[in-house]
């Protein structure tokens, strides 16, 4: 009576011991899936569609400022597009975010050398009083001096950082770039400073065209006059200053927050024939900075993701997986898309197979980097030798950050994948009325159209999954 009870006791273990000393599944892509990838890659390199659909948004909406005019002009044109190119299903989710707009801006050197400054005002920045705002400028030479400054040499001047970017291919620079810009105001602001103002945050030495940007004043209750000017115009003003006389500067800025606005994500589906409800998810950013038409940031995202997957859709037969491609409202303003859709889908992170955003121009995709679980890194290598042929480097050492508005969904859990272009020029056009189509190569940007597909369509493929579960990937800097 006791014998049967012992065996299946020590079976019981046997089984135990068993399961926990088994390995974890191992995710790997079918052969077949990447033969289908490489002929879809070698067709991308030889097909307009990508340039086609940026050449369509930057010339039939144009600039499309967050909450303005060009706003619902944007996502009629992108719902109508995603139909125009067969994806299944196409939707939208709502996003609110503060409205701002942006009337008019001017500034010159009032003493002791009056000359007018070439300058634009930054996203949230709060409008000057009617008939402008006029005080001395303070400078200091880097952000950290700024913090370390006594209130009473900022209270009621107006600050200016110089901070001056150099060229990079994976444009470093804008990590202190942007700082200097999005978190300065805030600072000058708590010290008591009247105004604002930064060397653009951009490459081109010799272009008197400003480079605008967003601040951190989401709340305008807190908000001060805050510009960008031109770089020979930050020269001129260093000159001037280095004299060692006061100057003074006058700011008339028509700008600010005028309440709320609800736009939206716009979303195309290309259904899954085996695993409809897993997605691979990938997009850009629908929105744009008014001066230029938004061609470079990030109508080229937007056309590299709808054209990789209607290549993908194309296909004689649809791949296992959803191709979802997210065309994100207002990530210029501070990736309120990003944000929104990561708290809506949160829940569903582990339905999410890899996903990624192009949101860095329309450069040569030159390097490779991804967050996955350890079971899936054969599987990547699996991807990258798909990619190598196009000039893509795998790097093992970094993590994938998902882009832009990508890296919120990355922060819930989400297996991602960074795709670097390069950037050496992109930051000399960058937030500027220079962010033209003409930026843009048709055969670069096919180059990462077949990158999208290639690595898209493998993902939708892959026998197992990258590992996205809820808080996965912490380690990494997720989401910041």
């Amino acid at each position: 009576m006791h014998r049967p009870r012992l065996s299946l006791l020590v079976a019981s273990l046997l089984l135990a011991s068993g399961i926990a000393g088994a390995t974890p599944p191992v995710t790997t892509i079918p052969g077949t899936a990447v033969k289908t990838a490489e002929r879809l890659r070698d067709k991308a390199l030889h097909d307009d569609t990508g340039y086609r659909i940026v050449t369509s948004l930057t010339t039939e909406v144009g600039p499309r400022l967050a909450g303005s005019d060009a706003d619902q002009r944007g996502r009629d044109w992108a719902i109508a597009k995603f139909k125009a190119l067969g994806f299944d299903k196409v939707y939208t989710e709502p996003v609110t975010y503060p409205l701002w707009v942006r009337r008019s801006e001017h500034g010159a050197i009032v003493a002791p050398f009056p000359q007018a400054l070439v300058l634009s005002a930054l996203g949230y920045s709060a409008g000057t009083p009617k008939g402008g705002l006029t005080a001395q400028v303070v400078r200091f030479d880097s952000l950290d001096a700024l913090k370390a400054a006594a209130p009473a040499a900022v209270k009621g001047k107006i600050v200016y950082i110089g901070y001056r970017m150099q060229r990079a291919k994976d444009g470093h620079d804008y990590g202190m770039g942007s700082a200097v810009r999005v978190t300065g105001p805030a600072i000058a602001a708590s010290k008591g400073a009247a105004g604002y103002l930064l060397r653009s945050a951009g490459t081109d030495a010799h272009q008197r065209i400003a480079h605008t940007g967003v601040t951190d004043f989401e709340d305008p209750a807190r908000a001060i006059p805050a510009a960008a000017l031109s770089n020979p115009d930050a020269d001129q003003l260093e000159r001037i200053l280095a004299m060692g006389k006061p100057v003074t500067v006058k700011l008339d800025l028509d700008c600010g927050v005028v309440g709320e606005y609800t736009g939206a994500n716009v979303i195309g589906e290309i259904t899954g024939r085996k695993y409809p409800d897993q997605v691979v998810a990938i997009g850009g950013h629908l929105d744009s900075w008014d001066p230029g038409t938004g061609a470079i940031d990030d109508g080229a995202g937007v056309a590299i993701a709808m054209a990789a997957g209607k290549l993908i859709g194309d296909l004689p037969r649809r791949p296992d997986r959803t191709i979802r491609v997210i065309a994100f409202a207002n990530e210029e303003m501070g990736l309120w898309g990003g944000r929104a859709y990561a708290a809506k889908h949160a829940d569903e992170v582990t339905k999410f197979q890899l996903g990624t955003e192009s949101d860095f121009g329309a450069g040569p995709v030159w390097r490779m980097s991804a967050s996955v679980k350890p079971g899936a890194r054969d599987a990547i290598g699996q991807i990258a030798g798909v990619l190598a042929p196009l000039g893509v480097t795998y790097d093992v050492s970094k993590p994938g950050g998902g882009g832009s508005d990508l890296s919120q969904m990355h922060g819930k859990g989400m297996a991602a994948l960074s795709l670097t272009q390069d950037g050496t020029h992109y930051f000399d056009w960058h937030h500027t009325s220079n962010d033209t189509l003409d930026k843009i190569d048709p055969k670069e940007l096919a180059q990462n159209v077949a990158v999208y597909a290639a690595f898209s369509y493998m993902a939708a493929q892959a026998d197992g999954d990258f590992g996205s579960a809820t808080g996965a990937f912490a380690g990494d800097g997720a989401g910041e």
